[in-house]
C-alpha cells in the first residue's frame, strides 16, 4: 500500500513513522523538515523506545503522485489547502483518513473529494515536534476509526488492522461522531485554557472584557490542574460538552471527566499543541476546535456558558498573533 501523510508535523511525522517502521511505502510531504528527514530520516522519540526511519520525502504532492491511502494531519488553519495538497495524491480507488482535531473537517473533504472516500480518525495521543525531523511521543497513542458515513466497511477494519501491526493501538467505533465528541471532551479545556491561561482567569471570568495589557505564561496541563480554580473551569467545559453530546443524540457518561482529568494528571508538564502554537506566533484551530463546536452548542439549545467566555477570549487572544 502507498500511503501519502500530508501534514508531516508532530502527528504525521509519528503515525507515518510507524508504518514506515512496519514496512508500508510512506510518502510524507515536507516543507521545513524536508532536508532535515531526507540528511539523516525521521527521528521518533518515545518511552516505548527512539527509532529512526526513512520514509520518502517530497516538496510537493505531484511529487507523491497517487496514493492508495492519504493521512491528513494537516493543521485545520490550513484547510483552505486541502485541494491543492491532496487532489494530486487521489485516484478512485483512494481512500482519505482525516486525523485533524475539531468538526467539519470530514465535511469539507467530503464536498472535495466524494463522501464515499472518507475515513475519519481520533488519535488519543501526547506528541510534540521539537526539531527539524524530530518528533517527541510523550504517552498514549491510540486512534478511533470509523467511516464519514455510515458503518465500519472492510476497509475500514483493514485500515484499523494495518495501524495495529505497526504497533499503534486502533478501535474501529459505528459513530464517528461520538469519538470526535469525546475528543472535544478533552481537547477544548486543555488546548483553550492553556492558550487563555496567557490573558488570566480575570479575562476568562469576564468573558474578555478585562484583557491584560501584556499577556501572561501560557499553561501546561500540570499547571492547569494544580490551580483549583483552573481545574474547576477543565470540569465545567467537559461537563458543558458531554451535555451537547447527549443532546445530539451521542451518549457520553458524566464519569468521564473524571477519567479524563485522571489521565491527563500523568502526563505531567504537557504542552497542547494549540499551547505551542500560540507560542510560536502561530496561528491557531479557533474555528475547527472551539468555534464549530460552540455553533452546535447553540444550534442544540444547550446553554455553554464556559465554553463561550473561552471562545471570546480566544478571539481576542488571535489579536496578539502576526496575520498570515
Amino acid at each position: 500500500m502507498k500511503i501519502g501523510v500530508v501534514g508531516a508535523g508532530a502527528l504525521g511525522g509519528y503515525y507515518g513513522g510507524k508504518l514506515c517502521r512496519n514496512g508500508s511505502e510512506v510518502h510524507l510531504l515536507l516543507r521545513t523538515d524536508f532536508e532535515a528527514v531526507k540528511t539523516k530520516g525521521l527521528l521518533i522519540c518515545s518511552p516505548n523506545g527512539n527509532f529512526t526511519v526513512r520514509p520518502h520525502v517530497h516538496l510537493s504532492p505531484r511529487a507523491i503522485g497517487k496514493c492508495d491511502l492519504v493521512l491528513v494531519c494537516l493543521k485545520t488553519t490550513s484547510n483552505d489547502r486541502y485541494e491543492e495538497l491532496i487532489a494530486p495524491l487521489v485516484k478512485k480507488s483512494t481512500v482519505i483518513l482525516c486525523l485533524q482535531n475539531g468538526l467539519g473537517n470530514c465535511e469539507r473533504l467530503a464536498e472535495l473529494f466524494g463522501a464515499g472516500k472518507i475515513l475519519g480518525g481520533l488519535c488519543f495521543v501526547c506528541l510534540n515536534r521539537t526539531a527539524p525531523g524530530v518528533v517527541r511521543h510523550v504517552a498514549f497513542g491510540k486512534v478511533i476509526l470509523g467511516e464519514h458515513i455510515g458503518p465500519p466497511q472492510a476497509r475500514t477494519r483493514a485500515t484499523a488492522e494495518m495501524f495495529e501491526r505497526a504497533g499503534v493501538p486502533c478501535d474501529v467505533v459505528e459513530k464517528l461522531e461520538c469519538g470526535l465528541w469525546e475528543k472535544l471532551v478533552w481537547n477544548i479545556p486543555f488546548n483553550g485554557l492553556g492558550v487563555a491561561g496567557a490573558a488570566g482567569l480575570e479575562a476568562l471570568v469576564s468573558k474578555g472584557k478585562t484583557m491584560p495589557r501584556q499577556l501572561g505564561n501560557t499553561l501546561s496541563a500540570d499547571c492547569l490542574l494544580g490551580d483549583s480554580e483552573w481545574e474547576q473551569h477543565i470540569r465545567m467545559l467537559m461537563q458543558e460538552l458531554i451535555s451537547v453530546a447527549n443532546a445530539k443524540g451521542i451518549a457520553l457518561e458524566p464519569e468521564l471527566v473524571g477519567r479524563m482529568i485522571e489521565r491527563t494528571r500523568t502526563m505531567g508538564s504537557y504542552r497542547a499543541s494549540t499551547v505551542i502554537d500560540f507560542e510560536n506566533g502561530r496561528p491557531i484551530e479557533l474555528q475547527s476546535m472551539f468555534l464549530e463546536p460552540l455553533r452546535q452548542a447553540r444550534e442544540s439549545g444547550v446553554d455553554v456558558p464556559h465554553l463561550e467566555a473561552l471562545c471570546i477570549v480566544l478571539e481576542e487572544l488571535t489579536r496578539y498573533l502576526p496575520h498570515p
